[in-house]
């Protein structure tokens, strides 16, 4: 006899998601031929290979708790669920119209942004050329002006070397006429007066000014006056002073008058006088008249100058120390005749 082979129980027992279903009762077991299917929980009841299994609607069984509801809940769909399920084409369409809204919206700001950022822009750039325009026309004038001011400059210096060099022909010119009319004796005494200069009055040259100009030029009508101021001269120790406009006390005078303020001392003649003269460590003062001054002055300078020639400190061609000593001369000459400055 057969040995009737015992059902086995599921290996997968407390783990098996079937046996869990089946549990829970939302599997109902159903052997195949063997009378009407179980419902409920089966507890410990042996599989059968000849038996299927038949998924039902959920159906409560029982307080069963644990797995069951946590299965349940994740089988079965909740009802907001099913409602979304239910609505949402319409949703769908909604939310596309919403994206594309907002997706012309966020396109149509960032239009309006960059075209705002684009005026900017070229506002700006048409400042700066505009800047750029004005600042090359001030450079070009500036450039202009300054062409202009070195070229005048240019010119200005042209002429100016055109007149000096005018001048210098012109100078040059006279000079050698002037050389071909010197006297050349005058000339020739002068030269050898300058080769040995001295304040002798025997030497031909200084002679020839005692005699022409020196003579004539201090001769005034005080004869004994003038000897004193001649010889003053020639020694270097004639004083002319100013007067001064207010005349001090009699008593604080330490000084002899020997004339008045308008009387010359020298030619007698009633004249208004400046000037006084004081000869030496004399003293004696002599009011005397802007002629008379001017006469003394010319003189004085003559021996001023060929003193600084006998010192040496004239360094120069005999030439134009011959034509200076002529200058002065004819000083001489015109003091002699009443010619002189008004400030004398």
């Amino acid at each position: 006899m057969d040995k009737v082979e015992e059902p086995t129980g599921c290996p997968a027992r407390g783990s098996c998601p079937m046996y869990l279903a089946i549990s829970a009762g939302t599997v109902r077991y159903a052997p195949l031929g063997r009378g009407p299917a179980l419902e409920g929980n089966l507890g410990e009841e042996h599989w059968d290979r000849d038996s299927h299994l038949t998924a039902v609607p959920w159906k409560s069984v029982g307080p069963c708790k644990g797995h069951g509801e946590s299965l349940r809940a994740l089988a079965e769909p909740s009802a907001a669920e099913q409602a979304q399920g239910e609505g949402d084409p319409a949703a769908a369409q909604l939310d596309v119209a919403r994206l594309r809204s907002s997706s012309m919206e966020i396109r149509e700001k960032g239009s309006e942004f960059l075209k705002e950022e684009l005026y900017k822009a070229q506002k700006e750039l048409k400042l700066k050329d505009e800047e750029c325009e004005r600042l090359s026309k001030v450079r070009e004038q500036l450039e202009q002006e300054l062409e202009e001011l070195t070229a005048s400059l240019f010119e200005e210096a042209h002429k100016m070397v055109r007149e000096a060099n005018m001048k210098q022909a012109a100078s040059e010119k006279q000079l050698k006429e002037a050389r071909g009319k010197v006297d050349t004796t005058l000339f020739a005494e002068f030269q050898a007066w300058r080769e040995s200069p001295s304040l002798d009055k025997t030497c031909p040259f200084l002679e020839r000014v005692y005699r022409e100009d020196v003579g004539p030029c201090l001769d005034f009508t005080m004869q004994e006056l003038s000897a004193l101021v001649r010889a003053a001269v020639e020694d270097n120790t004639l004083t002319i002073e100013p007067v001064a406009s207010q005349t001090l006390p009699a008593v604080k005078m330490a000084t002899v008058e020997c004339s008045s303020a308008n009387t010359c001392a020298l030619s007698g003649l009633a004249r208004a006088c400046r000037h006084r003269i004081r000869l030496g460590d004399s003293e004696s003062h002599y009011y005397i008249s802007p002629s008379s001054r001017a006469r003394i002055t010319a003189v004085c300078n003559f021996f001023t100058y060929i003193r600084y020639i006998q010192q040496g400190l004239v360094r120069q061609d005999a030439e134009p120390m011959f034509w200076e000593v002529t200058r002065l001369r004819k000083e001489m000459s015109l003091a002699k005749l009443g010619f002189f400055p008004q400030e004398a």
